[in-house]
């Protein structure tokens, strides 16, 4: 895990709407939590090895819980399964906060999109902005059966909150509403990578600057799964194959090459690792100079560019070959 990591109990479980739980967490010995930024998330290490990564809900001045809420996914690789099946008392260990979509302090407004499950790191600004009395307004959209933390977030947002029950209904409100929002406003959205990008699409037609603009995914875009590769990793002097459907972060994992990571979706930048310019390309493309197919949204152009570096969780070479300063 990245940074020290926490032993927790689980003091309270709470289903918020339909397969989606809350989970309080809570040193076992009373002690104070480590503070956080808004829009921060903890790594909970899973019974089956693995990790994943939710968004802290409650308050990160001086805690002493960490909230989250997870929602039940069948597709998913099974740690919302295993989360769904922690009872209370039982102990889980997880990371120190992090945070890859906090709050621009010097934001004139704030205005808050949340979809489906992605109003947790939502809720943290919202909840952040009524503490120090920021500006700010919230648009929920979610669809039957959704509305986890609707009521907090009414009573955070004093009646400054829209509820969208239907993508027609939030890009109807969206096409006025990113009109009239005061110059210096930031834009901050969470949820389906298909909502994001139609939220973005219509913010920049508005004319809102790439600067203003924020957004965090909890669930991954579709990729291709690529041809299979190898990895020569320089300073270890080995070389691994990475086959089809298979990240390079993952096969790095399987040969107990540790590499910090959160995420796993191209976001936070914890996995980034250093390159040298892959050998072999089977094709001339566009999106990097340096044979790199970059599919994360953390490292700027000019740093794709440069082609030496890549988010090993989602990206991959294009070539047959990547060399690896490992």
């Amino acid at each position: 895990m990245g940074g020290a990591a926490l032993d927790l109990i689980v003091s309270e479980i709470a289903e918020l709407s339909r397969g989606v739980r809350s989970f309080t967490l809570r040193d076992p010995l009373g002690r104070s939590l480590p503070s956080f930024a808004p829009g921060s998330s903890i790594a909970v290490q899973l019974g089956g090895g693995g990790r994943n990564s939710y968004s802290l809900t409650g308050s990160g001045r001086r805690p002493d819980h960490y909230s989250i809420s997870v929602r039940l996914d069948d597709a998913g690789r099974g740690g919302s399964r295993w989360m769904h099946g922690l009872s209370v008392g039982d102990e889980v260990a997880v990371s120190a906060p992090s945070s890859a979509f906090p709050p621009v302090l010097s934001a004139r407004h704030h205005l808050l999109i949340a979809g489906g499950i992605g109003v947790t790191p939502i809720l943290s600004h919202a909840r952040a902005a009524a503490e120090w009395g920021r500006s700010f307004d919230v648009v929920y959209a979610y669809g039957e059966g959704g509305g986890a933390h609707r009521d907090e977030l009414e009573r955070l947002s004093g009646g400054r909150m829209t509820v969208c029950g239907s993508r027609a209904a939030l890009q109807a409100h969206l096409a006025s509403a990113l009109l009239d929002q005061p110059l210096g406003a930031h834009l901050y959205v969470c949820g389906p990578v298909a909502m994001i990008g139609a939220v973005q699409a219509a913010a920049r037609a508005a004319g809102w600057p790439e600067s203003r603009i924020h957004a965090e995914a909890f669930t991954p875009p579709t990729l291709d799964p690529g041809e299979p590769f190898e990895a020569r990793l320089l300073g270890l002097g080995r070389t691994i194959r990475v086959d089809s459907g298979v990240t390079l972060l993952d096969a790095l994992l399987a040969e107990n090459v540790p590499v910090p990571n959160l995420c796993r979706q191209g976001v936070c930048g914890e996995c980034r690792v250093a390159v040298r310019a892959p050998s072999g390309s089977r094709r001339a493309d566009a999106r990097g100079p340096a044979g790199i197919d970059h599919r994360d949204s953390f490292l700027t152009d000019e740093e794709k560019d440069r082609g030496d570096c890549l988010m090993p969780c989602v990206s991959r070479p294009r070539g047959e070959t990547l060399e690896l300063e490992l």
